[in-house]
């Protein structure tokens, strides 16, 4: 039978205090930056997050940890996690890996972009996907991947129930070209029903640009609060 993790969440400055020690160690990694970079939707965005440069052990090993003491304290209950191809698969093994560190040993499961035709065959490796599946992901652009999950787990008779993700950009998602009044966030809880915890938001990315001084912080930190002002959705 798979284990149930349930953790009560820990007070709010905690919860702050992780938020902004992951932005710090974003920064520090070279993962979070600042400037201008073109996103998906053709927007020229201040900052650019690209988990890819938790490129060696000691930094995906850390970011683990980012993802399960905000996973703990979130309170979401869940029988096992899923990593969708393909930054969500060494996301997943990792949460895995520190989970089970920390005496919370779950099974893990990832999907192939293409089906195999030989062996095991079939799309989905790792462990039979059942129970309340907890879906691991960087960031979350368009819900796109998270609906892609959604039907992967269903068709195998289990249940789509919550997502982790590292920040939550907390901006209005894009449909047919046309901005909307919603993230992708938002949108995966309200219509698809899951819960979506994120290491740190916007919200708290901006924090971080307030509280530390210095000339090109202070530039990042208007351009992101302008960004914001004509991009930004309100904090769920």
């Amino acid at each position: 039978m798979s284990e149930q993790v349930i953790v009560q969440a820990g007070p709010d400055q905690v919860q702050d205090q992780l938020a902004q020690d992951f932005v710090q160690f974003s920064v520090d990694c070279g993962v979070l930056r600042f400037g201008e970079f073109k996103t998906k939707a053709g927007r020229l965005s201040p900052y650019f997050f690209n988990a890819g440069l938790f490129d060696d052990g000691a930094k995906l090993g850390r970011l683990a940890q980012f993802y399960a003491q905000r996973l703990l304290a979130s309170g979401i209950e869940f029988d096992m996690i899923f990593g969708p191809a393909y930054k969500g698969i060494p996301l997943g093994a990792a949460l895995a890996i520190e989970l089970a560190r920390l005496g919370h040993n779950v099974p893990f499961a990832y999907n192939r972009k293409e089906a195999k035709d030989h062996g095991e065959g079939g799309t989905l490796v790792g462990a039979p996907l059942q129970g309340r599946v907890l879906i691991v992901d960087d960031v979350m652009s368009a819900g796109t991947a998270v609906r892609e999950s959604i039907t992967q787990i269903q068709s195998a008779g289990a249940r789509a129930y919550a997502v982790v993700i590292a920040l939550d950009r907390q901006e209005k998602a894009t449909e047919a070209g046309r901005d909307v009044d919603h993230s992708a966030v938002q949108y995966v809880q309200a219509h698809l029903g899951l819960q979506v915890c994120a290491i740190a938001r916007l919200q708290d990315l901006m924090q971080y640009l307030q509280d530390h001084s210095g000339p090109h912080l202070a530039q990042a930190h208007q351009r992101v609060k302008a960004y914001r002002e004509r991009y930004g959705v309100d904090a769920a």
